[in-house]
Formats: structure tokens, C-alpha cells, sequence
């Protein structure tokens, strides 16, 4: 609902200004009227424009109204606080002022027909209440609009004073000199006529205003593009702290610059990210070897194109490991100009193998080679990607699945099946993949969805089903589920239970018969019908079961994430920016936290576009989704879809020490600032960021 009376008040809004100055242009014209009948015609056409402005204003009203009414106070301040009175406050005085004119008008006019216009009701005719009130409508309209692309988030009731000024000053500059020439017009007893001023002149006046004003937004325009050029070498262990209400970290100095995050008490030694590598001692139980380099690739359709890859392949080579083992992964850069990276997507390692650019390590070259070592201690379902010019290399194709078994193994008995989605993998591959399982096979799909900015619909038919597992975590007893399907945002991830019947059973991936995975005895068959199904909902889904904290629970930290889009600059480009805590990177908080202790965040979505927030390092418990409690099996999450006009409440225990990312995993929004970071007390990096740098995390 938010997202429709958000939309539909922008739109409202727009047709204020329209009709405002519509009406106004139409009102300034009626001195211009000659006589009493053709002065009547023009008020008829005023009074239209009016019409359609008044219906406007009702509109507008009535979805900033209805936004408040279903939304949280944080995501309907501004409609409430700033565009309701921009657009009610002129529209009194166009009821108080410009009513009474127009009737007072179309009824004399209407009396005096043929007549020529006397003295006066060419005066009121030309009245200043008759246009300015107008004026200024459609000005506060546009303001409010200003405010709508360029989002007061969070609200601070300063930060909108500035324009209001402005535009005080314009409206009062304005009604002053359109007053005084009123005056002029009083002392003019005989005056019953004006003569509208010549086409070249009218131009020449629009021109040299456009010109004055083009002057001013130009110039403005560069001081914002400069202003928004990114340093030339950035830490990510400096910035804006924001402690969620808890108590401040003292200062220490690392090297030669002052960390305030960096220390666990005053005077304490900073703790590198490059030392946080967990038990990585002994021979490896399980290698891997990786070549990032340029492949060209073969199409469906017969044609080949070059993409990024990890040895050669599209996607990348599925990883299997098991639980506790030390695994060790050497990453090679054959050539990858912009440089590659590894993070290992939802899996909780030590940060020191984050594989984040200028954050826990330095994007490898080509030539180059890394070496990650960790000990995965979680199951379940995940993959891998680059995190150095994150949405270039996904989208080229350096990405793969990742698979965790349990220590003793997965069972034999079980079918288990990968199903990544993503349209560069589906350009590579038949649309249709299909497989032989015999009937009575337990079967476990693995969804994954790795395309950027794309909530994927799975829909399985053909069979009752579990969802027994949520980004990794499983879920605790999963009822049976028939006509139902998930939606999964660009990262997460979910699997899928079912015993194989006698008969096809089919993965439709995006809803139809065109993409997806067929199982049957022998492979073969008809694709069963999809039916009409409801969306997947994890918040009562399942049994309850004990988790360490809830919604009554008293946390160290309180953190609010406030997300929304605006236009304005980045790094020297207008775009539009994808803002938390209306700031884009490198001036987003860091969310400061000492180890141990219990975090609650609530993250609310402001803006008109989705964000599947992704915390690295870390799982987070939802506790409720727009107010409504989690009734379920717990529901763990590292990569939560944070909707149009959605308010999250999620927690999770400050128990992996480190620099961590958490940003928008539509690579495209974080690649213009919507990332920010979770510093642990006494953590700090070598690494950097900025326009000087190789690193490019996003």
C-alpha cells in the first residue's frame, strides 16, 4: 500500500504544479479580456483550470493522508511534515482569494455583456489575489516535489529550511512587485483595457529568465559534482560512527591516523582484519584451485560471447565441502584487468576471508594469486562471487554455487540438486534442464538466485513440498506445502524437500513452461500445468523454537536503517542515489558494536524500489515484518528483501569480530554508495578505497 499511495501522490503533485500555474498563466490573462463578453469566456476557461487544480489538490491530499495511515511515522514524516503544507497552506488562499474574484468577476461579466470593460472590473480583473495565490500553488508543488527526488531522510526539520527560504523569498519578491503594479493600475481611474505585450517580447522576457536561472542551476550543478568526487584513498575503518545508543568507543591511533573505532579500551592495541583468520593450522582436508580469465562462451542461440569466468566455466564450478573441514581455495587472476576477488556469499567465516576489496584484503591483479583459508561451520546452500567491481563481474560471470554438507556427509539416498538462477547461465544452457530420478527419491533443490536487481519466482508443481531451509539456516519443521511459491531476491537463497512421485514434477523458474528443471523417472515427459499459486511467507511459517533473543529481549545496540533513492551526484555523475540513512558511501555510519553483545536494527525501506540488504559475516533473526510478530520456525537471514514501504525488525549477536559490509546486494545500487559497514570495537584494515585506489569493493 505504501508504494501505491507514494506513487500516486508524486503523481498527484505533479498535476498540482500543471494545473496551478495553468490556471495562474489562464488568470493573468483576463485583464487582457477587452470586453465584458470576451472577459467572460477567459474566466470560463480560468475556472476549468481551477477545477482540475482543486480535484488535484484532493488527490494529493487524500494519498499523502493514506500514506500516513499505513505506514510507520519514520517512513510518512516528510508527506505529513513538508508536502501536506506546501500544497494545503497556498490552497487556502486560492479558496480565500481567488474564489470570490472569479465568481465576483463571471458574475458582472455575465451582466455587462457586449459591454466593454469599465474601470472596475478591469481593476479586479487585474488583481494581484488573482494570480499570485496561483503562483505560488504551483511553485510549493514543485518544491514539494524537489523534496520527494531529493528525500529529507532521515527527517531533520533544518535540513528543509533552506529551500522554504527560497522559496518564501519568491513568492513574497514576487506578490510585492505584481502589488505594486496593481497600485499604479488604482490611480488610473480611467484605465478599463491592456494590451497583451508583444510575442518577441514575451520571448525576450521567458528567455532572460531561463537565462538567470540556468546561470544559477549551473553553477550549483558543479559545486555538487565537485562536492561529490570520492577521495582519492579512503579507509573504511574511518567515517561517521553511529553507536546505536550504546556506550562510545575511546580513541587510539593506528598508525599514523586516529582510529576511534579501533580500540577495546583506552590505550588498548588496534586488531588488523588481516589477523582475523580463525584456526587455519595444519593440512587442508579439502583444496580448490580457481582461475578468473576471460572465456568466450557459446549461446543457446549458437553465437559466442566473451565473459568473465572462473575456469572457464559459466557459471563458475560447484564448490562441495563439508562442515569443519579446513578448506583451502587459491584464486588465480589469468586476466582480469579490473581485478578479482572471492566472498563466499552467507557463509559466517572469519573476516580475514571476507574477500572484500579494500576492506579484508587487496583486490588480486592479473598474474596474481590469493589464498583463502577457513573452516566452514555452518550447512547449507550458498555461492561465491567477486567482490572487486561487484556488479561488472557478476554480471560477466564470476560467480558459482557453494555447497556445505553435513561433517559425516550427505545422505546417498537423497537427490541433491543445484538450481542457480541467472539470465547469463540461462543464455549458456538448454532452458530446460531436465534429470532422472527414480520415484520414492528423497530430492533436496538448492535454489539460488544471483541476478542483479531480479526477485526470482520459483514455483515447483507436480508434487507437496518443504521449504526446509532459508539462506543456509534450516528451518524447524516445515509443514507441507502445495500451489505456493518463493520469491527470492538477488543473493538469497532456498531448499526445497520432496519425495519424488510417479509422475514429472517440475521447477518452473519466472512462472511458465519456458525455464526450469524436470525431474522424472527416466528424465523424459510432459511439463505438468502451473497453477494459480500464493507467495511463500517464512514469518508464520514452520514451529517456533528457542533462539537466543526476541522481541522482549534488551539489546546493547539499537540501530535504525533507513533506505531510499534520490536524484543528486556521485563521484562527478547525476544519477539516482540509493541512500541509507540518507547518505551514500564513503559518508555512511558505520554501526559500532563490541563483541558479545546483542544488536537490534530496524530497516525500513523509504524509497519506490526494493534493496535485498546483505550483512556479511553475520545471520540475522527476523523478529517482524510491518509490525507483524515472527510466529514461525525461526527465520535466519543474511540477505533480507527489504520492499517498498517494508519495516524489518531484525537482531543478531556481535560474536565474529571484524569489518564487515552490509549493503544492497542489487550490485547496481551499491556500486553508487548503498553500502556501509558493522565495526567491531578494536578492529582496523590496511586496505583502502577511493578514486586512487585498485580496490573496488562495489
Amino acid at each position: 500500500m505504501y508504494s501505491l499511495w507514494s506513487n500516486l501522490e508524486i503523481g498527484a503533485l505533479f498535476l498540482v504544479a500543471f494545473f496551478a500555474w495553468r490556471a495562474g498563466a489562464s488568470a493573468a490573462k483576463l485583464r487582457y479580456g477587452g470586453s465584458a463578453e470576451r472577459l467572460k469566456r477567459k474566466t470560463r476557461r480560468t475556472v476549468l483550470w481551477m477545477a482540475l487544480l482543486l480535484l488535484s489538490i484532493g488527490l494529493q491530499i487524500w494519498s499523502a493522508l493514506e500514506v500516513w495511515a499505513y505506514s510507520p511515522w519514520m517512513l510518512s514524516q516528510d508527506f505529513v511534515s513538508v508536502h501536506l503544507p506546501l500544497v494545503v497552506m497556498p490552497t487556502l488562499f486560492v479558496i480565500g482569494c481567488v474564489l470570490p474574484r472569479i465568481y465576483w468577476i463571471a458574475r458582472e461579466s455575465g451582466r455587462r455583456t457586449g459591454a466593454p470593460l469599465d474601470p472596475e472590473l478591469f481593476r479586479q480583473a487585474s488583481h494581484p489575489l488573482l494570480v499570485v495565490p496561483l503562483r505560488a500553488t504551483a511553485l510549493c508543488a514543485l518544491t514539494a516535489i524537489y523534496f520527494f527526488l531529493a528525500v529529507p531522510v532521515p527527517f531533520v526539520p533544518a535540513d528543509v529550511m533552506l529551500p522554504l527560504m527560497i522559496l518564501g523569498l519568491v513568492v513574497v519578491f514576487a506578490a510585492n512587485l505584481a502589488w505594486h503594479r496593481w497600485k499604479r493600475l488604482l490611480n488610473d481611474r480611467n484605465a478599463s483595457a491592456a494590451t497583451l505585450p508583444p510575442l518577441w517580447k514575451r520571448s525576450m522576457r521567458a528567455l532572460a529568465m531561463l537565462a538567470v536561472v540556468g546561470a544559477i542551476a549551473t553553477g550549483g550543478i558543479a559545486l555538487n559534482a565537485q562536492a561529490s568526487r570520492l577521495p582519492d584513498h579512503v579507509r573504511m575503518d574511518e567515517g561517521t560512527m553511529d553507536y546505536g545508543g550504546g556506550t562510545d568507543f575511546p580513541h587510539v591511533s593506528s598508525g599514523q591516523v586516529e582510529v576511534q573505532a579501533a580500540s577495546a579500551s583506552a590505550g588498548a592495541p588496534a586488531v588488523p582484519v588481516t589477523e582475523l583468520t580463525g584456526d587455519v593450522s595444519g593440512t587442508p582436508d579439502r583444496r580448490f584451485a580457481l582461475t578468473a580469465q576471460k572465456t568466450q562462451v557459446k549461446l543457446g542461440s549458437g553465437k559466442t560471447k566473451e565473459a568473465w569466468t572462473f575456469d572457464g566455466q559459466l557459471p563458475g564450478p560447484e564448490l562441495r565441502m563439508r562442515q569443519g573441514e579446513l578448506v583451502e581455495v587459491v584464486l588465480t587472476n589469468r586476466d582480469i584487468a579490473e581485478g578479482v576477488t572471492i566472498h563466499w556469499h552467507g557463509l559466517d567465516i572469519p573476516n580475514a576471508q571476507d574477500g572484500v576489496a579494500g576492506a579484508t584484503q587487496n583486490a588480486v591483479r592479473p598474474g596474481e594469486s590469493f589464498v583463502y583459508r577457513f573452516r566452514p561451520e555452518q550447512t547449507g546452500t550458498f555461492w561465491y562471487h567477486s567482490h572487486q567491481d561487484s556488479q561488472e563481474a557478476v554480471k560477466r560471470g564470476l560467480f558459482g554455487p557453494l555447497v556445505v554438507e553435513p561433517a559425516a556427509g550427505q545422505d546417498p539416498k537423497v537427490k541433491d540438486i543445484v538450481a542457480l538462477a541467472n539470465e547469463r547461465a540461462f543464455q549458456t544452457s538448454d532452458p530446460i534442464r531436465r534429470e532422472a530420478v527414480a520415484p520414492g527419491t528423497p530430492v533436496r533443490l538448492r535454489l539460488i538466485s544471483t541476478d542483479d536487481w531480479v526477485i526470482r519466482r520459483f514455483t515447483l508443481v507436480g508434487t507437496p513440498f518443504r521449504v526446509a531451509a532459508i539462506d543456509g539456516t534450516e528451518l524447524n519443521k516445515p509443514g507441507e506445502l502445495t500451489d505456493t511459491h518463493l520469491e527470492l531476491t538477488t543473493g538469497s537463497r532456498a531448499d526445497l524437500v520432496f519425495t519424488m512421485p510417479d509422475h514429472p514434477v517440475f521447477l518452473s523458474v519466472g512462472g511458465s513452461k519456458n525455464r526450469g528443471i524436470l525431474l522424472s523417472k527416466d528424465g523424459t515427459g510432459e511439463i505438468p500445468d502451473i497453477p494459480a499459486t500464493r507467495v511463500f511467507n517464512p514469518l508464520h511459517y514452520g514451529e517456533p523454537a528457542d533462539v537466543p533473543f526476541d522481541d522482549k529481549t534488551t539489546y546493547d545496540r539499537n540501530f535504525t536503517m533507513l533506505l531510499d533513492n534520490k536524484f543528486g551526484f556521485y563521484n562527478g555523475s547525476f544519477t539516482n542515489l540509493y541512500t541509507i540513512n540518507g547518505k551514500v558511501f564513503p559518508k555512511t555510519p558505520m554501526f559500532m558494536v563490541r563483541q558479545g553483545e546483542k544488536v537490534r536494527v530496524t530497516i525500513a525501506n523509504h524509497g519506490q524500489v526494493d534493496h535485498p540488504m546483505h550483512l556479511h559475516g553475520h545471520h540475522m533473526l527476523v523478529l517482524s515484518r510491518n509490525g507483524e510478530r515472527s510466529t514461525g520456525s525461526p527465520w535466519w537471514s543474511d540477505t533480507l528483501d527489504v520492499r517498498q514501504g517494508d519495516v524489518y525488525e531484525v537482531a543478531f549477536v556481535a560474536d565474529n569480530p571484524g569489518l564487515w559490509m552490509d549493503h544492497c546486494h542489487n550490485l547496481s545500487h551499491a556500486a553508487v554508495g548503498m553500502s556501509m559497514h558493522l565495526m567491531y570495537e578494536g578492529v582496523t584494515t590496511p586496505f583502502e578505497v577511493g578514486s586512487a585506489s585498485f580496490n573496488r569493493p562495489e
